[in-house]
């Protein structure tokens, strides 16, 4: 009873690895977009950065961490090899489609957007995203009675930040699920609560990790994997967190700048690198935690490029940031909790725990991490 147990452990946990390795990382991640509001006069105007082809595809983006997991996959690769000019007649073909999506609405009624402008480039990678900016603009009813803007939960999460608002301090919030911005006043500012603020920076963070953060998630299974006493997984995460948020601080602030084309590869390394030494090594040294601590600093490098796409309101940057790593901290604390309800709880005091589970996982983390490298490395 016990090797059909461990065997459909074994099974799962190599199906689990071997699915995450077939999807290439980072290649087709869903990522927010980031609408930019402007209100000018009778005018609302909003310049969203968005992976336009995925709206033009029909592609339900609520929920998924990787646009391969749609039925309309195929379609959206495509779209992604069209010039400019053939994605710019493609949008304008579903626009009356998907342009009641867009959500501009005054005292609960809904403004009709048009296209201003498509900022489209050109043709690069066609295995990574393409960020266009749609400008779309609606025409304000009189009065000064306050906008919501938003969009539909299919088109995935959205960050709203008011321009034009004075010394930096414009609102600022990441909507998901179809929600719809707080009011924001025709002139001034939208009033967000500190709380409020931090609540939603601290979703950003956890969701980073929890669903979309492969690599990061990998990395602290590597962690998890090496032993399962107390301390040294203690000091293990102690030192990622502390050097992570060394970097995300620094980064963020604009003191460390390192091209991603350098930092994703070295994550993919520092991965291969921890799942290795689980399998050679059996008793905690120092260098372990030196060596995690020094991978932290780059991981928060990772999670730094989050928040720079996103962009943290100046009037609450010490809020956001905080918030972002709070998140991180509980993801990180998710997945250490699953792996131990569903693994360690039930195996952890066999026998055979390290040589027919601990290792045989590590070894799969360090072969998907290897891809990872590769792909990062060389078919970036």
């Amino acid at each position: 009873m016990a090797k059909l147990v461990y065997r459909r452990v074994v099974s799962s946990i190599l199906l689990a690895l071997a699915l995450t390795f077939a999807a290439p990382s980072g290649a087709h991640e869903v990522r927010p977009a980031i609408a930019d509001l402007t209100l000018e006069g009778s005018t609302a105007r909003i310049q969203v950065t968005l992976a336009l082809e995925a709206l033009v595809a029909g592609v339900d983006l609520q929920g998924l961490s990787d646009t391969d997991e749609s039925p309309n996959a195929a379609r959206y690769d495509r779209l992604r090899a069209l010039p400019p000019a053939d994605l710019r007649a493609a949008l304008d073909e579903a626009w009356p489609d998907i342009r009641d999506g867009f959500v501009f609405e005054v005292d609960g009624a809904r403004l009709v957007p048009q296209i201003v402008e498509t900022d489209i480039p050109p043709v690069g990678n066609a295995e990574l995203p393409r960020d266009s900016v749609l400008t779309i603009a609606a025409d304000l009813p009189p009065g000064d009675a306050p906008l919501q803007v938003g969009w539909i939960a299919e088109y995935g999460p959205l960050v709203v930040r008011q321009q034009g608002a004075g010394d930096g301090e414009g609102y600022s919030g990441y909507l998901t699920g179809g929600q719809l911005s707080d009011p924001i006043p025709r002139d001034g500012v939208a009033d967000v609560g500190l709380l409020a603020a931090f609540g939603s920076y601290v979703l950003i963070g956890y969701e980073h990790i929890v669903p979309k953060g492969l690599d990061h998630i990998l990395f602290v299974l590597g962690l998890f994997f090496f032993s399962l006493q107390l301390r040294p997984l203690v000091l293990q995460i102690t030192a990622f967190t502390a050097a992570h948020t060394v970097t995300l601080a620094l980064a963020t602030l604009g003191y460390v700048t390192i091209s991603p084309a350098i930092v994703e590869p070295l994550i993919a390394a520092s991965i291969v690198y921890v799942a290795v030494e689980n399998v050679l090594v059996t008793r905690m040294h120092w260098w372990r935690t030196a060596i995690v601590f020094g991978f932290g600093l780059l991981h928060g490098l990772g999670f730094a490029s989050v928040l720079g796409d996103i962009g943290l309101n100046p009037a609450r940057f010490v809020t956001g940031l905080i918030g972002f790593n709070v998140g991180v901290e509980l993801g990180q604390l998710s997945v250490i909790l699953l792996a131990w309800i569903t693994l360690a709880y039930w195996f952890g005091n066999k026998p055979w725990w390290r040589s027919r589970i601990a290792v045989p996982a590590s070894l799969a983390i360090a072969a998907v991490a290897a891809y990872w490298f590769v792909e990062r490395t060389f078919l970036a």
